[in-house]
Order: structure tokens, then sequence, then C-alpha cells
């Protein structure tokens, strides 16, 4: 049954602490999973989370730890002594303890590691921590199952069982040979279904997918989606198997990717959040929003320079909105779609043969809607040049904005620069000011001002 959190959950849980009924608590809490109870841990308190976390065993506490927020995380971290931290490490698997001793200060780090009780757990770790945690080698974890191609069924199983005794779930069997260059993967078929002195060699599948450790995690989340994936082995420079990467690290690199799109597509400079300081909300809006402000300047210009003519129609003024909010939407939808399909690694092909698509879809949906712009201005009783004006300039600005928010995007990531940064208030800016210059020269070229 999935855990809810409620009111009531946490009052209780207040009480327990209130009462010091230490007992009671760890009863409940032991019966919970760890992150539900690192989901309680940030609805409490800074000291009621500190009691529980002193109150329950490490080998819960490490887990619950290791699924809190960042920013929780490091408070209680602070909390704790070199040692205490230690001892929730020793508890975690490497990628997860790496991923919480790279986070402390320089010092405390080392006081960390140096108080860790499992030595080769600890060179595990700090291998780890060589590599950039936005590689395969941050996202590895050094726990795996392996076996050598020249040992016979049953050499194989005996050394499985004596490795698998430290792991709590085992995913795949690798084979490597005597320089531990990975050869390919073992299945659990071919060990039940052949004679127990027969060579791995001779059984084991050489087909396999893998990745360097250098491989940037984007990639290694495209690949492991493509072929579905649950684990995916990686090795180093030389071939050697050296960890593997599981789907619970892909999913937390799938979710951060898509939360800093989401945040750069509405116009945020950096990953931030609802409980983030004033100052740094500010300085992660401000820049788009500082962009805008002079899009709107420059909207307001173009429109200025031709005020007479305006007050002379003043219908055209009427529509200026529309045009500019067309004009961002269109261009907000089009680059979203590329935005995402390069994201997915589901766009392929030329940047001509995106354009071409996309301004052909921008032509239907351009002559529908300019139409139908057509007919309703036309109904409200205004002249037919300055409905077909206003109907024309519809009709342009919809294929300019589409063109741009797709090429923009698609130039950007042939650049190497985040396509993400080309949706919300660039795209939007950029095509107001463009769909008002469009709409001001075709009405000055329709009706003869």
């Amino acid at each position: 049954m999935q855990f809810h959190l409620d009111h009531k959950v946490v009052n209780q849980i207040k009480g327990f602490i209130h009462e010091k009924n230490d007992l009671q608590l760890n009863e409940l809490l032991s019966e919970l999973h760890y992150a539900d109870v690192a989901e309680i841990l940030e609805e409490l308190g800074f000291d009621q989370a500190i009691y529980i976390i002193k109150l329950l065993d490490s080998e819960l506490t490490s887990e619950i730890i290791a699924e809190l927020d960042d920013d929780v995380r490091d408070k209680i971290l602070k909390t704790l002594s070199p040692k205490e931290i230690a001892e929730e490490i020793d508890e975690l698997e490497t990628d997860d303890a790496a991923d919480i001793i790279a986070d402390l200060p320089k010092e405390k780090k080392e006081e960390v590691i140096s108080q860790l009780e499992d030595v080769e757990h600890a060179k595990d770790i700090v291998d780890l921590l060589r590599y950039d945690e936005d590689t395969a080698g941050g996202l590895m974890r050094k726990e795996l199952i392996a076996v050598k191609d020249n040992w016979t069924v049953m050499h194989c199983v005996k050394e499985m069982r004596k490795q698998a005794e430290a792991f709590e779930k085992v995913h795949t069997i690798y084979v490597v040979d005597n320089d531990d260059i990975l050869k390919g993967r073992l299945s659990l078929k071919s060990l039940l279904t052949t004679s127990t002195k027969t060579p791995i060699k001779d059984i084991y599948n050489p087909k396999i997918t893998f990745v360097e450790v250098e491989e940037d995690d984007q990639e290694v989340a495209n690949i492991m989606q493509k072929y579905d994936l649950i684990v995916m082995p990686v090795v180093d420079e030389m071939g050697r198997l050296v960890g593997q990467i599981t789907i619970d690290d892909i999913v937390d690199v799938i979710k951060d990717e898509a939360d800093k799109d989401y945040q750069m597509a509405a116009g945020l400079t950096q990953d931030v959040e609802a409980g983030d300081t004033i100052a740094q909300l500010t300085k992660a809006r401000l820049p788009w929003l500082i962009l805008g402000l002079f899009g709107g300047i420059g909207a307001a210009a173009i429109l200025g320079g031709f005020e007479e003519v305006l007050k002379k129609h003043h219908v055209l003024l009427l529509f200026t909105p529309l045009i500019a909010a067309m004009a961002g939407n269109v261009g907000v939808q089009s680059s979203a779609i590329i935005v995402q399909g390069l994201a997915n690694n589901d766009v392929k092909g030329s940047i001509v043969n995106r354009l071409w698509k996309e301004l052909l879809l921008a032509i239907v949906n351009g002559i529908i809607l300019s139409i139908l712009l057509f007919i309703y201005t036309l109904s409200t009783d205004q002249e037919f040049k300055t409905s077909l004006a206003i109907s024309i300039s519809l009709f342009s600005v919809i294929i300019v904005a589409g063109v741009i928010g797709t090429f923009i995007p698609l130039f950007l990531d042939k650049r190497g620069i985040d396509p993400a940064i080309a949706t919300g208030p660039f795209i939007t800016t950029s095509n107001d000011i463009f769909g008002i210059l469009i709409y001001i020269l075709i009405a000055r070229a329709i009706i003869g001002f």
C-alpha cells in the first residue's frame, strides 16, 4: 500500500518527539520506506528532523539522508560529526555515498573519508569522486557482479555467491577477462541449463551495450531509454569494467534536465526552487525580465514611429496586441516542439528539412487563422483594405514566427548551446518585435499611408 503523508501522521510524530516516546516513534518509522521517512523529515522542524536521524539505526537513516532534498540534507550534515557522517556513508552504495561526500566542505570531506571503516568501500568512493557529476563516471556505482571468462560454471557460481553477499540487488552478471576487460554478460538461464564443467567463455553473450566513464549523462539517459535498459556497464579508456549505472540514477538525470529546461523556457537563468531566497530568485528571473522590458521598448518605439498614422487608422492599433500575441504563441509552440525533440533525440536530419516542414505547417495554420480573422473584421464593418492588411499581416507573422521558433533552437543545438534557452521570453520577445514591424509594413503597403 502506498504511503500518504497527511497532517495527522506529521502531528502524531511531532507528539512522539515532544513526549520523547522513542519506542512508539521507532516502531512507526521503521515500518515505513526510507523515501517516506525522508518526506516526513522535510515537513518537520529542523530540530525534530535531527532527533529522528539520531534515533534511528544507521542502516535506515543512511538511505533517508540520501533521499532528502539537497538543502535539508546539507543542514542536517552540518550538525553531524565526521564520524557520524562516516557511519551513515558506510551503509550506502558507492554512488549515493559519493554524491553526499562531494557536497561536503573539503576539510570535512577528508575527515569523513578517513573515518570510514570499510577500506575497500572508501577506495571506491574516492575513485568515484574523480569524475564530473554530469558524466557516466559520476553516475555509476561500483557494486556489481563480475565473473572471469576462463572460469567454469561451477567456479562461477561459487564466486557469485561470495560477491552477492554484500549486495542488496543483483541486476546482471558481467563477464570480463583476466585484465578486467568487459567481454559480455551472462544470463541466469545459461547458468541453470549448462553443465557445471562448461567454461563461461562458451556460454556468455558478447552483445552488450556500454558507455565510457566520460560519456555525458544526457547521452547515457538517451542510450538507456533507446534500448529499454535498467542497468548499463561503464568502462574506462582501456575497456575495463569499472562500474554500472542503474535506472534510478537515470530517472534523476531525466527529471533534473526536465526541470532545468522548464525553468529556462519560463525565463530562469539558473536552477531555483520555491524555497530559495528573494535574492536568488531575483538573480534567476531578472535577466529575462530585462530582455522582455527592452523588447517591449523596441515594440513601443516601432509603434511610436507611426503614431500619426495609427491615430488616423485607429483600428490597426486595436489589433496590435493580437498580432504580437500570435507571433509569440506560434514561436513558443514551434521552439517547444523542437526543444522537446532534441531532448528526446527525436530530431534527425538537416536543419533545412526541419525548417521546410515547419514552414508548411505555418502556412496551413496561417491560412486558416487569417481567413477566420478576415471574416471577423469584415463582419465588424471594417474597410476591405484594412481587413486584408490585418489578415495578411497575421499570415506573414505566423510564418516568420514559426521559422524563427524552429531555427533558433536547432542553431543553438548545433553550436553546443542548450536549445531550451531559446523558448519562453527569448522567442516571445523577438517575435513580438518582428510581428509589430511586419504588421506596420504590410498595413502601410496595402492601405497606403
